[in-house]
């Protein structure tokens, strides 16, 4: 971890006349450093500050700030709306006096129109084509259509004596009937063409999951599929591709943590691994098509609230799947209603034994996503590892289940930048998880308190003992892992045993001004 003086830095912080230390990491962000600066001078975490040295000068507010002493003390000046307003309105003069001079220097607008003009010819090839495609498309679903309303004629008075399911049965997540009908106005988003920096960064776990829009993040994923061999090698209709992309979008929640921004995550780190890994070398295309279609369907229609609450609370779905991972199940069975909507099915082509072959691999995969099977599965993967057989099909469904863990909950793998702001989302979730337990009367667990947990307790114990362990494991696979997704962990963990350490000396700073207060009150 470094010694205390490469670790940390000290700035001192003229409050009203008055020294005030201020320790902090240098792993702290901009963000991190200004609330403490606003800690120490008593104001909201929230307001702008302007640093300002003994020559009056401005000082960027950022890790890499020169050191002072305490003789020549930091002064700290709230920036108030007025303040703001101008500096605000200045940049942007700025900002538009810079765009002006580039756009007369590079003919920027000249090149834009080229580029639409461009653009627009093209789209309107492909959806020509595609519009061929999707005529057809509509003729066989209709044919089949026909086919199965004449067959339920005849067959309608045999049936009078059967059961229907009860609606109550299928529950409240089902009644949305509209997500599960695929569009056929193909394409329907923007294609987003792909750039060669953009292709290249998509192969690699640092990609920043953070910079893309909904039909951007669609388009990556479609060229995944593509990039892999996996339209060419299974005639996966490419229209087909995108309208079930597009209905698989749609059954994502909007949920903070478990939404499409997390589907595409997990996907793109499933990419990534086949990339890194070389995984076409030694698994089959089938392999590599159910790892990558587990991955996009393996959240499908969360709900915002885990299997704790769902048995807890004795939801539709803890009693339609008898307790046992009721969130994964209902995923699978939201994936498998997409695919038997014809205008959706990419796996068309395949005849019923294959069909079968993915079905089950896939079940297998999105299954293996509960946590509460975590040690079982990373035991079971530690036993075959030193060993391990390609040939072996056992062993085979035992890594492809360890590598949708890993990418699943890979997030701690990604830069910190990009990180972070997923332990505030997953936070986020949780606390509206705990919430309403706490409303409902049911066991709150202590790491999804508001009143208990921070960042660093909810990362460290989980990188130490769960992701780290882990990826080691498949590491003795892939030893090309090492740089790119473990040695990123390790640092992630030391970032936030520091970030501990300095909370802990904060929270007793903060006890011992308590104990005196209280002291000077008794006196």
């Amino acid at each position: 971890m470094g010694s205390a003086s490469s670790s940390y830095r000290v700035i001192y912080l003229d409050v009203d006349g008055r020294i005030q230390k201020v320790v902090f990491s240098r792993f702290c962000s901009p963000c991190d450093i200004k609330e403490l600066f606003c800690t120490a001078l008593g104001l909201p975490r929230n307001i702008s500050l302007s640093l300002l040295d003994t020559s009056g000068a401005m000082v960027s507010i950022d890790p890499t700030m020169p050191h002072n002493t305490e003789r020549s003390p930091y002064r700290v000046v709230p920036l108030t709306g007025g303040q703001l307003a101008d500096k605000e309105e200045l940049f942007q003069n700025v900002l538009t006096q810079v765009a002006e001079q580039f756009s007369r220097a590079f003919k920027i607008n000249e090149l834009k129109t080229e580029v639409t003009n461009r653009l627009a010819m093209l789209e309107k090839r492909v959806e020509l084509e595609g519009m061929k495609v999707v005529e057809i498309e509509k003729c066989r679903s209709d044919i089949k259509k026909l086919r199965e309303e004449m067959a339920s004629r005849n067959n309608r008075s045999q049936n009078q004596c059967s059961a229907s399911p009860s609606p109550h049965f299928l529950g409240s997540y089902l009644e949305d009937n509209k997500k599960l009908t695929p569009r056929r106005d193909v394409p329907s988003y923007p294609k987003y063409m792909l750039s060669p920096q953009t292709i290249d960064a998509l192969r690699k776990p640092a990609f920043d999951v953070w910079l893309w829009e909904a039909n951007e993040m669609l388009s990556c994923l479609e060229h995944m599929y593509h990039d892999l061999g996996l339209v060419k090698d299974f005639t996966i209709n490419p229209i087909t591709l995108k309208r079930w992309l597009l209905c698989i979008h749609d059954n994502y929640r909007n949920n903070p943590f478990h939404n499409f921004r997390h589907c595409f995550c997990v996907t793109q780190m499933m990419y990534s691994m086949i990339c890194q890994c070389s995984l076409q070398e030694k698994f089959t295309q089938v392999d590599i098509l159910i790892l990558m279609t587990a991955a996009v369907c393996h959240d499908l229609d969360h709900p915002g609230y885990n299997n704790t609450y769902q048995v807890n609370a004795r939801t539709d779905l803890a009693v339609r799947y008898n307790d046992i991972s009721p969130l994964e199940n209902h995923h699978c069975a939201i994936a498998f209603q997409i695919f038997s909507q014809p205008d959706c099915n990419i796996f068309a082509s395949f005849d019923p034994e294959a069909f079968k072959q993915i079905r089950q691999g896939t079940i297998t995969l999105i299954l293996a996503t509960d946590m509460a099977r975590h040690g079982e599965i990373l035991d079971s993967f530690k036993q075959k590892v030193d060993i391990f057989d390609y040939s072996d099909e056992e062993h085979v469904t035992c890594l492809k289940m360890v590598l949708i863990k890993c990418c699943d909950i890979s997030n701690e793998v990604r830069p910190m930048e990009v990180a972070e702001p997923w332990v505030d989302c997953l936070l986020e979730e949780y606390f509206m998880q705990s919430d309403r337990e706490k409303t409902e009367g049911l066991p709150v667990a202590p790491f999804m308190d508001r009143e208990k947990v921070t960042k660093p307790t909810a990362q460290i114990g989980f990188i130490k003992f769960v992701l780290i362990p882990m990826f080691e494991t498949v590491m003795k696979l892939f030893p090309q892992i090492e740089d790119v997704m473990v040695q990123p962990l390790r640092e992630s963990r030391d970032r936030y045993e520091e970030l501990k350490q300095i909370d802990d000396a904060m929270n007793e700073v903060q006890k011992k001004k308590s104990e005196n207060l209280t002291m000077g009150k008794k006196k």
